[in-house]
């Protein structure tokens, strides 16, 4: 029933031989004389499936498969989105919020004492980075801090969704907007939360997470986007 809603023999040929993460595939030429259709036109769809994050080829190891990843095809999507209006950030980043929110309970349960300390430590890293005497904006450490709550959760398409909240972050600048006031406001909240979950002070954690969301309306988000088609083909995965 799956492989019938698929318009591409590519993707079909991949469900139907159970692609696994490593395996190596046929070349083009071989596929092409078992499903029928010109290179041409595999080549084509295998492009697709590429962006996709499903396949990969090099000269020396050939067509591989990946491990399934939600990550690129949301990605694609969400570029192209913000490519066409960069309100749709807002609403990118309000489903965000519910996301994280959502599913708090469920991820904080998961984590090990290693991934509490390493919240506290990512906390550290970034005071370093504002109080150097040239500031430097702590966006890795940003991504990462929000990231490593949920990292345990065995939902793959969470996760896709909230990795590419910070592709989407990061394409409309927000990780270049400098607002000392703002960061330090940022980081006090990531620091509180991060002792609440040291502590298993987990409903606390909690609500500060969703009063730390709130901050990012106060930044008056107003960036125009420079996405260009070319841009959005080279990025897409």
């Amino acid at each position: 029933m799956i492989l019938s809603h698929l318009d591409s023999e590519f993707l079909r040929y991949l469900l139907a031989h159970g692609c696994q993460p490593g395996e190596r595939l046929p070349s083009l030429d071989e596929i092409s004389a078992e499903v029928g259709i010109s290179v041409g036109k595999l080549r084509e769809q295998f492009e697709v499936a590429r962006v996709l994050g499903l396949v990969e080829a090099s000269p020396r190891r050939g067509i591989r498969c990946l491990p399934y990843d939600f990550r690129p095809t949301v990605r694609l999507g969400l570029m192209i989105a913000l490519g066409l209006d960069q309100d749709a950030f807002r609403a990118y980043s309000a489903l965000r919020i519910h996301l994280e929110t959502a599913f708090w309970d469920e991820a904080i349960v998961l984590l090990t004492d290693e991934d509490k300390v390493g919240l506290c430590q990512l906390v550290e890293r970034a005071h370093v980075k504002l109080a150097e005497p040239r500031i430097q904006i702590p966006y890795e450490e940003h991504r990462a801090f929000h990231l490593g709550i949920f990292r345990r959760i065995e939902n793959p398409f969470v996760l896709g969704l909230l990795e590419a909240y910070w592709d989407a972050y990061e394409a409309v600048e927000l990780n270049t907007y400098a607002d000392y006031t703002y960061l330090q406001e940022v980081w006090g909240y990531h620091a509180r939360i991060a002792e609440a979950i040291r502590d298993g002070n987990y409903a606390q954690g909690k609500e500060l997470l969703i009063q730390h969301m709130r901050l990012l309306d106060k930044m008056g988000v107003a960036h125009e986007l420079s996405v260009s088609v070319t841009e959005l083909q080279g990025e897409a995965i």
